[in-house]
């Protein structure tokens, strides 16, 4: 269930997918493995993890994400974003 996001959010949603790919990787699962730990589809984990492309998905989704790579939701959040300072140097 992607969702459009608006240019605003765009980046967010980028680096919180680069975020998800990360750690699924570190965990040692594959997108299938996440799928069905999270309950969604493989082509969705897929679509939210890829490069330059921002897919808007609903908070339960993003919870039962979390909850598959066995991190806390504000973790997450944090892993995937970076502060302005980072972009402003």
């Amino acid at each position: 269930m992607s969702k459009e996001v608006s240019f605003k959010n765009r980046d967010r949603f980028i680096q919180l997918g680069i975020a998800i790919a990360s750690l699924r990787k570190l965990r040692g699962l594959s997108q299938e493995k996440l799928a069905e730990k999270a309950h969604i589809s493989r082509s969705l984990v897929s679509s939210i993890e890829a490069p330059g492309m921002a897919t808007g998905f609903s908070l339960e989704i993003f919870f039962n994400i979390a909850d598959a790579l066995t991190i806390d939701p504000a973790d997450l959040i944090k892993a995937s974003v970076f502060s302005d300072n980072i972009f402003n140097n």
